[in-house]
């Protein structure tokens, strides 16, 4: 601020800036400076009476593995896990080079394999009718992963009756002391190999290029309406 004064020599046209006694500069905080955690919060040799405990670790460790041993044993002879899941890339550049479990099967899926959808839900199949299938690779695997369902798989009948037995049940001398499958995937997701091993450059390899087959994909893309509509122009000439 400006400090008025009678005489010449100060004032704002004198250029002299007076600074008064007004704490500190500047618009920060409020200091509010407090020590809870070090100043009589303390017993021992620097031990705070505010630090928290866990001494029910071991006891929630042997309760969980409890929980899990019911669930499977409740859930016996089916698989421990609950539902088949496929196996999906995760979203974005970051993580889509991983493999996960995802929510369920597409319909085109369980059609490849040759698996109705209604009876799929019936033997332990997820299904997902919103997830689409972006290639033929994603495609195959979760295909072969279902097929691999289907050989494994054992169906019993509903009920102990010869006449409950139906078609595509497991006969029951097959069924005798059947393990339970308690795998977290049911069918374990696969690793791929992230790191490929060096090796000398084959004469085929040289010769292709990358780019050039990549711009020829973009040009066939961007002129494709020009190129069907020309020989569409050109079939009705000749008619």
């Amino acid at each position: 601020f400006w400090l008025k004064s009678e005489s010449s020599n100060f004032g704002p046209q004198s250029g002299l800036r007076v600074a008064g006694a007004m704490g500190h500069g500047g618009n920060n905080v409020i200091p509010n400076v407090h020590f809870r955690k070090v100043n009589g919060c303390q017993a021992g040799r620097k031990n705070r009476v505010f630090m928290r405990t866990w001494l029910d670790q071991a006891g929630r460790k042997k309760r969980r593995a409890n929980n899990r041993k019911a669930k499977a044993a409740k859930l016996s002879p089916r698989p421990a896990a609950g539902l088949l899941r496929p196996v999906v890339h995760p979203p974005t550049q970051r993580y889509n080079m991983k493999l996960r479990l995802g929510k369920g099967f597409t319909l085109d899926e369980l059609k490849e394999a040759k698996i109705p959808r209604k009876f799929a839900k019936t033997i332990g199949i997820s299904i997902d009718h919103r997830r689409r299938n972006r290639c033929t690779e994603s495609l195959q695997a979760n295909v072969e992963r279902l097929k691999l369902y289907m050989s494994k798989l054992l169906l019993f009948p509903k009920k102990s009756g010869t006449k409950s037995v139906k078609k595509g049940d497991t006969p029951r001398s097959e069924l005798q002391n059947v393990a339970q499958n308690t795998l977290k995937e049911i069918i374990p997701v696969p690793k791929p190999a992230l790191r490929i091993k060096a090796r000398a450059i084959a004469a085929d390899e040289k010769e292709k290029s990358a780019y050039k087959t990549l711009k020829k994909a973009r040009t066939n893309k961007r002129y494709l309406g020009a190129k069907m509509k020309k020989a569409k122009a050109a079939e009705a000439k000749d008619a």
